[in-house]
């Protein structure tokens, strides 16, 4: 009788374990640690601290704030300030825009208006003076431009000008080759044109004693202004 070969119960059949024989743990795959490069750390930290220095910068240039005195009404060139004409305002201030610091506000209080100030502008320094406008040993005269003698350049305080004598209408000119007769002065202010008429009225500083020979001139409609050239006497 020939012997059959048993089938061992541990075998399966078509590969599928038999019924319950419970599988054994299955390992899981072995993953290779991944190789760190020193210099790309390196790299990657230097580029953290760059980019938070660079944020910190910011932060402080947008939280550093001064407190600076502005204008807040209208001031003409000459007039005396006073606390109503300027106010205070915080800002983030460039170092190099020169302005007055809220806590110098007290310095120029009773200061003169060196130009016009307009409402709502920063107030620097010089635009304040603690001179007057008018000298000593100088007049102030009131010269009424019409609108074809107003001069094309803007007409701003310190300004040197002469003022030039013409022969009145029916006056017979003097001999060619003898210049006009002029004096010298500085513009202290000039208005806007009027409204309807184009007048400008323009304050001039001259000397004392020609104050009132300009003062006729103007009154004959006989004074015309002409400009110095810049850095003319």
């Amino acid at each position: 009788m020939s012997k059959t070969k048993e089938r061992t119960p541990d075998a399966a059949a078509n590969g599928v374990p038999p019924q319950g024989r419970a599988a054994g743990p299955v390992a899981p795959p072995r993953v290779s640690a991944r190789r760190r490069r020193p210099g790309m750390i390196a790299l990657s930290l230097a580029l953290i601290a760059a980019g938070g220095a660079s944020v910190a910068v910011l932060l402080l240039q947008v939280g550093h704030r001064t407190q600076v005195v502005t204008v807040v009404r209208d001031v003409q060139v000459g007039q005396v300030l006073t606390e109503q004409d300027l106010g205070q305002a915080s800002i983030s201030l460039d170092p190099a825009v020169k302005t007055v610091k809220a806590d110098d506000l007290g310095s120029v209080v009773g200061k003169r208006a060196a130009v016009e100030l307009k409402p709502g502008s920063l107030l620097t320094p010089s635009q304040v003076t603690k001179d007057s406008l008018v000298k000593a040993g100088e007049q102030l005269v009131p010269i009424g431009l019409k609108p074809e003698q107003v001069p094309a350049t803007e007409l701003v305080p310190g300004q040197k000008v002469q003022l030039v004598h013409v022969p009145a209408q029916g006056e017979t000119a003097k001999a060619s080759g003898i210049p006009p007769e002029s004096i010298a002065g500085r513009v202290v202010k000039a208005s806007k044109a009027a409204p309807g008429t184009g007048i400008v009225v323009v304050d001039v500083a001259t000397s004392a004693n020609d104050g009132p020979t300009v003062a006729s001139w103007v009154s004959s409609s006989t004074l015309r202004l002409v400009l110095d050239a810049q850095g003319g006497s």
